[in-house]
């Protein structure tokens, strides 16, 4: 089986699009759609076509350019069971623990509900792949726009359950801000620190922060590090359970 290329591209003033292909078949998946001709732009350069689309949410920089794409394409578009918002033009509707094939490769879906409560990843254990849409960011998570601080640490906690090697695709490019916020909350984590300073070489640059590992997660994301005793300690939580912890850091990060 060929190997799956990931073309991320930007959009918006902070958004991420990531078309996958599939040489072999020719088969080419785009993760949201929140902007029609930057997909489009994204094929183009490529040489793609696009046959699949994955929704991950109802937000509308995720959603926006579905109908467009799919009148276009004429791709088939997953995406998350209606909780509360229906999104139009999805083909099949998926849900936690839903797995099917792209490509001839599985892909199992998760549902992480907390920023939105339709909100799914996929995940690829073939290729070590996620893409966790506003759920997990690098080195943050999203805002708790539709479920409270449980929910979200629940969703979380699965994406941290993936092998470390598994490279992590989020959908925003917060990555900079995240890295001061976990410094201040994290303040005796060296991997912290030397993450920050790579992820400030890479903006000066002009260079994406995305992909991570969930290995580089799990060392510096403090949203995935809510027992941790040093962050305690930071917060002044030594005692606290785990879910006051994330509540707390959700809320010092809404203010960041």
């Amino acid at each position: 089986m060929s190997n799956l290329i990931c073309v991320q591209f930007p959009y918006g003033s902070d958004n991420y699009g990531v078309l996958l292909h599939d040489a072999e078949s020719g088969k080419t998946a785009c993760v949201d759609a929140g902007d029609a001709q930057a997909a489009q732009d994204a094929l183009a350069a490529n040489g793609w076509t696009l046959t699949d689309l994955l929704i991950t949410h109802h937000h509308a920089d995720h959603t926006a350019g579905l109908s467009a794409l799919k009148q276009q394409s004429r791709c088939r578009v997953t995406g998350p069971v209606a909780v509360g918002k229906t999104i139009d033009g999805i083909d099949d509707f998926v849900q936690d623990g839903s797995e099917f094939e792209f490509a001839g490769r599985p892909v199992k879906v998760l549902h992480t509900p907390g920023h939105t409560r339709d909100m799914v990843n996929y995940y690829l254990p073939d290729n070590n792949l996620v893409f966790t849409g506003d759920t997990l960011f690098s080195m943050g998570c999203g805002r708790l726009f539709e479920g409270d601080a449980a929910m979200m640490l629940d969703s979380v906690n699965k994406l941290k359950a993936l092998p470390d090697e598994t490279q992590m695709y989020c959908a925003h490019e917060y990555t900079q801000t995240n890295a001061r916020f976990a410094q201040a909350v994290d303040p005796e984590n060296d991997d912290v620190r030397a993450r920050a300073e790579e992820v400030s070489k890479l903006r000066a640059q002009g260079k994406p922060t995305v992909p991570s590992s969930m290995l580089q997660e799990k060392a510096t994301n403090p949203f995935l590090r809510v027992e941790d005793a040093g962050i305690r300690r930071a917060l002044d939580m030594q005692n606290a359970d785990d879910v006051a912890v994330f509540a707390e850091l959700r809320e010092r990060r809404n203010q960041y």
